[in-house]
């Protein structure tokens, strides 16, 4: 089975791609196109998956940048590869570095892909909930302008991730969000008794736009479509014992 690659004209130039998890060599619960070196599949079809996506990307596997992530702020500037065995703790990563392509792994979080192509500086985030409030995407920008990108010329997009119809949250997430800022609450919309919906590729268009840059969301909900994306909930809901993660890169 072929790769299954989404890419954005707001991205142009640029190399890049939102995968699926069509044509991996993966199989049970990974079945498919699984880059989670962290997950419990088995490590030579990661490597496998992985460099099935290098070779997409027109790259060697050891140029295939990637970060031990932790839904931090934190990011990573790269300028030479192969990165050290022992990955950087980080959760996006921008280069000016021609020939290295960023990649981050997601799940239901956002997978945020950045080009200046007029700098030809790019980046890429890992934008849960928490990395999102915690500044990573604002952090991924000041990390590319400190490379000689510019505000106005950085283009964002946000990859296949949580819709808001399939992520419901507790009392005590929205009250954390509105306490950051009572206006948090149009990302909010009702669930089940106590329960609210989160739209997060919402709040990342904000957080992104309010920083300055264009911004657009494909639109694909990782929960809601089986067959293209692997979700963290949606296997948590299932009751499995572990599950996949879509990988996104850019390359200059």
């Amino acid at each position: 089975m072929t790769l299954e690659i989404i890419t954005s004209d707001a991205l142009a130039p640029f190399r890049h791609g939102f995968f699926t998890r069509k044509g991996g060599a993966s199989s049970g619960v990974f079945e498919g196109l699984n880059c989670g070196v962290g997950s419990s599949d088995q490590a030579e079809i990661v490597a496998i998956n992985r460099a099935r996506v290098a070779d997409a990307m027109e790259v060697a596997i050891t140029e295939l940048a990637s970060v031990h992530q932790i839904h931090s702020p934190d990011v990573l500037t790269v300028s030479q590869t192969p990165l050290p065995d022992d990955k950087p703790k980080a959760d996006a990563l921008v280069t000016a570095t021609p020939g290295v392509s960023l990649s981050i792994l997601t799940a239901d979080c956002q997978p945020v892909l950045f080009a200046d192509a007029q700098a030809q500086v790019i980046g890429a985030a890992h934008a849960g909930w928490k990395g999102a409030r915690d500044g990573v995407l604002e952090a991924t920008i000041d990390a590319m302008i400190a490379l000689g990108a510019t505000r106005e010329n950085i283009t964002a997009v946000i990859g296949p991730s949580i819709s808001q119809r399939a992520y419901e949250v507790g009392p005590e997430f929205l009250e954390d969000f509105l306490m950051e800022d009572p206006d948090n609450s149009r990302f909010f919309a009702g669930g089940t008794g106590d329960r609210a919906q989160f739209d997060l590729p919402s709040y990342g268009l904000h957080k992104l736009r309010s920083a300055g840059v264009e911004a657009e969301w494909t639109r694909h909900c990782t929960y809601s479509d089986p067959e293209r994306f692997f979700s963290y909930r949606r296997a948590t809901h299932a009751g499995e014992a572990d599950y996949g993660r879509l990988i996104s890169t850019i390359r200059i």
